[in-house]
């Protein structure tokens, strides 16, 4: 008995009806990246390993999909390598490409490599499928889309308030209200660990940092003593765990918390521009909120870091994010650019949609009309109307075989198409087409013209 095939862990099949619901949130997207003069890019699936590794942190690191090379992979593996069975030695020499594990680094590295084609500051925009080797669950996949927008060229902080207003943008085309816009800054995390003497673990300091909502106030302190942290610096931090209160208020206690961190005061004045001036924009449907634990762990973010929560009521992790990075393009030679970008979690807001109930009756992969065959002759006069329905517009098919009634009703039935076309003889020579509504049952004749106004 053959094996019934199977998908890898963290990938899914798409139907019919969920690619076009993903369609139509990318599309809803795109539209909105077009309207605030982002331009498209794509690049490819894999990328050379010593593009990738090394620019996520260690943990990112780990969740990159290595690829072995092509024919005798372990030929540049010596005997005592191989003996020593260290896996961090040995990947390099039978592993030289990996599967992209974001859009942000390959797009620094296209940046770095086109950057006498590009004309700064330049705004792109990417959608397109990343790996991660990560351990599946709702809403955490292996292989997902990124939809982001990013700006290289400019350190002006109108950028980060276009981003904001993008977000809500796209958040209110798909009629998601109540989505939280978190914000913090790098600068201000540098200030922290300056101020409670952590300055030399601050990787460890904001990776665990940002893990509060997973792992909770207690998994936070454990992982830090765990990465030597002192205890007295823990203790500095505790009014972290519990910082409240509005945007203005925020800023005030920072201010106070970091006087001595001219860093930290930095970080500040560059949340309180773009507090102020969306504050002043106003957002439609978002709401933008300081959170001072959220670090997004990716070494590089320098400057605004974003993060974006669905609705309240909603089990879901973040569905965007992204931030400001001062030198990303320097790890490939190109110093002193300065960029900011967004990401969109594709596949988390489509579950939260879903849950929802928020896409549109309108979105739908159905053919509007089916026509029925009843042999060559009547199939032929179908397929010109419908070849005339298409240039029309209108989305129809001809149910390919000459089967009995009943099955091609069925078929239409199960298909969820509305409308049916009955072609025989009498339609023929009257030149005419019975239109039939499979909901109600009602029957009409009409001439193209008329079948082409009842169709749209």
């Amino acid at each position: 008995m053959s094996k019934k095939p199977s998908i890898p862990k963290g990938t899914r099949d798409f139907s019919p009806t969920e690619v076009v619901k993903r369609t139509y949130i990318m599309d809803t997207i795109k539209r909105s990246f077009t309207h605030f003069g982002f331009q498209p890019i794509e690049t490819p699936s894999f990328e050379n390993s010593d593009t990738l590794m090394g620019k996520y942190g260690e943990e990112g690191d780990r969740l990159i999909f290595k690829i072995l090379n092509s024919g005798d992979y372990l030929r540049k593996v010596d005997d005592a390598l191989y003996t020593e069975k260290d896996s961090g030695k040995m990947t390099p020499k039978i592993s030289e490409k990996a599967l992209r594990y974001d859009l942000t680094v390959p797009f620094a590295r296209y940046v770095v490599q086109h950057q006498n084609d590009i004309t700064f500051p330049f705004k792109r925009y990417q959608i397109q499928p990343v790996w991660r080797a990560d351990r599946p669950q709702k809403g955490r996949f292996r292989e997902f889309f990124q939809c982001d927008a990013d700006v290289v060229g400019s350190k002006s902080l109108w950028q980060e308030v276009e981003l904001v207003q993008l977000y809500d943008t796209v958040f209110t085309a798909l009629n998601l209200k109540g989505t939280t816009i978190k914000m913090n800054n790098r600068k201000i995390l540098s200030g922290i660990a300056e101020v409670i003497g952590a300055e030399d673990k601050l990787i460890d300091f904001t990776v665990a940092l940002d893990k509060l909502d997973k792992i909770g106030e207690e998994g936070v302190k454990k992982e830090m003593r765990e990465k030597g942290i002192s205890e007295d610096a823990i203790q500095k931090v505790q009014p972290l765990f519990s910082f409240t209160g509005t945007a203005s208020e925020k800023l005030a206690s920072l201010e106070t918390m970091l006087a001595s961190s001219a860093t930290g005061q930095k970080g500040i004045a560059a949340l309180r521009f773009i507090v102020d001036n969306v504050s002043a924009l106003q957002l439609q449907s978002a709401h933008l909120e300081i959170d001072v634990t959220l670090a997004r762990g990716l070494n590089y973010y320098t400057g605004a870091i974003f993060e974006v929560s669905a609705p309240e009521g909603v089990a879901m992790g973040s569905i965007g994010g992204g931030g400001r990075y001062d030198d990303l393009t320097g790890i490939f030679g190109m110093k002193d650019v300065s960029g900011v970008g967004i990401s969109f979690g594709l596949d988390r807001i489509y579950l939260v949609l879903e849950e929802l109930g928020l896409f549109p009756d309108t979105v739908a992969a159905n053919t509007k009309v089916l026509f029925i065959n009843f042999g060559a002759k009547e199939a032929l006069y179908a397929m010109q109307a419908i070849t005339k329905l298409r240039a029309n517009g209108i989305t129809a098919e001809l149910y390919p075989d000459a089967a009995k009634m009943k099955k091609q009703m069925g078929y239409a039935d199960k298909r969820d198409i509305r409308c049916t076309v009955l072609a025989g003889d009498k339609e023929m020579a009257a030149g005419t087409y019975t239109l039939k509504n499979m909901k109600s049952g009602e029957q009409e004749a009409l001439d193209f013209d008329g079948l082409v106004n009842r169709l749209k």
